[in-house]
């Protein structure tokens, strides 16, 4: 990418980011569907059906939906900001950045564009379900009720991305306040107070109860960018998992994972994670070239990939990087070691490739027009199709086979079955990752040891601080000030921190008056908690 026009959006950036950045302060955004809206899904017609359908799955990862802007690109950003709002990953903090309101944490101000998209973005699906289901209606095609089961699936999905956002977990604050609770009946979008965590909870387990049922046995799906029964059961061990319903969601992982098998070592000896036809993946994001072509530097090939010649990453230096505390945990035998370059910006991964124009990848310098050379520890996890591309259209993972192990030996753990989560969890790691693996080489308990390897495996996949919510554990970025954490985003927070729930964005509290908005905390400041510890880093 040429460094003059990544310059000009930089400087937009930077006007919008000190700004309300651009929020429509007059739009329900718990709501996105009106009367008006309503009353044309009545309009719509059986061959529109699937045109409506089919854009829902786009969405997931649309370029520049709602902002012309770098950061604007769906739940694919969501589940980036999940990353950059935990422990373990980071862009470094300079004037290229679009995301250091995630590591410095100012992502709480409701005027900011960030967290707007991060609230619009799931409300607007739900809404286009909403709209989706009214317009079939009851029906007993078996075509239309796959459609409906996916659509509802979709709607937990994005209840799920946010029910973690405003509220504590499910097993500390169930009868709290999380989100509003919109479905395909609801009216009054300007007074829709928040809906209890349980609220949600059950209702996604509605969804997807209905999912399971009327998605089993049906035909095969033609692309692993839309759902089954094995999506669904999934993403219900997911919901499962936060509840502590151990068992159910053990049984869905494992349902959940049937017929899949993990990547082999050799497969993850490359920069990967990048194309839905890859066998380990069981639910991805299809990015087309036409939908990257409509915002190229709004995906994740931009931000998260760190060998696209136009892309932040590369041009700006905004590399995504692993902190070395968890690094520095990493065995020398484990292939996944190479998933970052080290201090000298080496890594197996990065044998054998050239960019273009360049011996070699990690060095390569061209100035800032399309490539700088990486910084210690950037990622290179997530390759492209082609070193040194301009397309910007891989895929991107949403649920994995070897998400779908480590819940069931959590789950396994927890109800108290040790040797069978130890079994399950060294079969994964010594089979795919690490031959030499031993369960107790680290000195950690074993759920610690579990949280470790999901740390590890899924890491730039959107688990971050979700799964230090869901654990009940303390965001820690930083024990001293010799790991490689930029100072600004160098704090650490207790598990209880008020400041670690979203606030709404300035659009929802202006036309839903129900809704009585999260308080307290403060935003951290440099070196604060420093001595929090959460038993994987200590």
């Amino acid at each position: 990418m040429k460094l003059n026009k990544l310059f000009l959006i930089a400087i937009a950036g930077a006007f919008l980011a000190a700004s309300c950045s651009d929020i429509d302060d007059l739009k329900p955004l718990s709501g996105t569907m009106l009367a008006s809206q309503v009353q044309e899904t009545n309009a719509l017609v059986p061959s529109r059906a699937s045109a409506s359908f089919t854009g829902m799955f786009s969405s997931i990862g649309q370029p520049q939906k709602m902002y012309s802007t770098p950061d604007d690109w769906e739940f694919l950003m969501i589940l980036f900001c999940n990353d950059l709002e935990g422990p373990d990953a980071f862009i470094p903090d300079n004037n290229y950045n679009w995301f250091s309101v995630c590591g410095e944490y100012s992502s709480r101000n409701a005027n900011y564009r960030n967290p707007a998209i991060r609230y619009r973005t799931p409300y607007n699906m739900i809404g286009s379900v909403n709209t989706f289901l009214l317009s079939i209606g009851e029906t007993d095609d078996p075509t239309l009720v796959n459609m409906l089961a996916q659509a509802k699936v979709l709607r937990a999905y994005s209840y799920w991305c946010l029910v973690s956002d405003f509220q504590f977990n499910y097993q500390v604050a169930a009868d709290k306040p999380s989100v509003p609770l919109v479905n395909e009946f609801t009216e009054d979008f300007t007074n829709n107070p928040r809906a209890t965590v349980k609220e949600i909870y059950d209702f996604m387990l509605e969804d997807l109860n209905y999912a399971v049922e009327n998605l089993a046995g049906a035909e095969a799906r033609t692309n692993k960018a839309y759902i089954d029964e094995q999506v669904a059961r999934g993403i219900r061990a997911r919901v499962y998992l936060e509840m502590g319903e151990w068992q159910k969601a053990y049984d869905d992982a494992v349902a959940a994972a049937e017929g899949y098998t993990p990547a082999t070592i050799e497969e993850v000896s490359k920069p990967s994670f990048m194309d839905i036809k890859e066998h380990n993946w069981i639910w991805g994001y299809d990015m087309t070239v036409a939908m990257a072509q409509s915002g190229k530097v709004s995906t994740t090939s931009s931000w998260l990939r760190s060998f696209s010649a136009y892309a932040y990453a590369p041009s700006c230096q905004c590399y995504t990087c692993i902190n070395t505390l968890l690094y520095n945990k990493i065995l020398a035998g484990d292939v996944r070691k190479g998933w970052w370059v080290d201090m000298n910006l080496e890594s197996p991964l990065l044998n054998g490739l050239a960019w273009p124009g360049f011996p070699d990848v990690a060095n390569a310098d061209d100035g800032g027009d399309a490539k700088l050379p990486y910084i210690p520890y950037t990622n290179v996890k997530f390759g492209c199709y082609t070193v040194g591309t301009e397309t910007n259209e891989e895929d991107m993972p949403l649920m994995r086979v070897e998400e779908m192990i480590l819940i069931q030996a959590e789950c396994q753990a927890r109800l108290g079955n040790t040797g069978q989560a130890t079994s399950i969890l060294t079969n994964f790691v010594k089979t795919y990752r690490e031959p030499d693996y031993n369960v107790a080489e680290r000195g950690l308990s074993l759920l610690d040891e579990i949280w470790f390897q999901r740390r590890v495996e899924l890491w730039g996949e959107g688990f971050g601080i979700k799964d230090c919510k869901r654990l009940n554990k303390p965001l820690v970025r930083f024990h001293d000030d010799s790991n490689n954490m930029p100072a600004s985003f160098r704090f650490n927070l207790p598990a209880d921190d008020p400041y670690l729930l979203m606030r709404f964005s300035q659009g929802e509290l202006n036309t839903n008056f129900g809704i009585v908005d999260n308080t307290g905390g403060h935003q951290p400041v440099i070196d604060e908690n420093k001595s929090l510890r959460d038993g994987v880093t200590d």
